[in-house]
């Protein structure tokens, strides 16, 4: 990865195959989402290292309640664990956590702790980590334009300043910018119904290592992947080039 091409601002990442790295070794899969937890830290700590300055990741998606029951109770353990864990660590290096999806599904007690932890790292600025439960894309466009609705019936705006910017304004990562890099590891080719409107024109990366394998080096032949290629945004490549010239 050269140290001197453009850094994606902003990654997001579906974090697959960690009951499949599970399998592969013999062990139940709440052992690969173990794993999971303590690749994303050494994802985290090396995108903060590179530069960028956001990154969102897919950790339940809204079609994840219909996993094996015993799985799922797995997950929401892990997942009170590390909200009460790795909060203060994240809060220590300057990580602002934030939650996108519908959380009134969770239990009391974790929406309890996932707004402590939105609370306590509101005022970081070193990396923002947004963190995607019981979310998904469909229910994301759906929610913004059920405000948006609400919005106009209550007078607040106009139909004909109803337009793209507003729209996004409305959804879960209304208030940032749109991910320049998606990466899926796992193999699979798709995105899941995740950020369906926020990727219009984000860079997609697929790669079969399996997310608890995922590390700096897997991250830096990403970044070298988006870094290799030319984003045009409708233009033509001669357009984009006379611009930047």
């Amino acid at each position: 990865m050269s140290s001197t091409a453009d850094i994606p601002a902003h990654v997001a990442i579906v974090m697959d195959g960690n009951g499949r790295w599970a399998q592969k070794r013999n062990r139940p899969r709440s052992f690969g989402h173990k794993a999971g937890l303590k690749a994303l830290r050494k994802t985290l700590e090396h995108v903060v290292s590179v530069g960028v300055r956001e990154l969102t990741v897919f950790a339940f998606s809204s079609e994840n309640w219909n996993r094996p029951r015993q799985e799922v109770s797995r997950l929401m353990e892990l997942f009170m664990r590390a909200l009460d864990r790795e909060a203060k660590e994240l809060h220590e290096n300057g990580v602002r956590i934030r939650f996108i999806g519908d959380l009134t599904a969770f239990a009391p007690e974790m929406q309890d702790k996932i707004a402590q932890a939105v609370s306590t790292t509101s005022g970081n600025r070193r990396i923002t980590l947004n963190v995607a439960a019981n979310y998904g894309g469909r229910w994301d466009i759906v929610n913004a334009a059920r405000e948006t609705a609400l919005a106009f019936a209550n007078g607040s705006i106009k139909l004909d300043e109803i337009d793209e910017n507003y729209f996004n304004s409305q959804t879960a990562l209304g208030d940032t910018r749109s991910p320049d890099l998606f990466i899926r590891t796992g193999g699979e080719m798709r995105i899941s119904n995740f950020l369906l409107w926020q990727c219009a024109y984000t860079e997609f990366y697929f790669t079969p290592v399996l997310w608890p394998d995922f590390g700096p080096e897997a991250l830096d032949a990403a970044i070298a992947a988006y870094q290799s290629r030319e984003r045009r945004y409708g233009l033509t490549g001669d357009q984009v080039r006379r611009q930047s010239a």
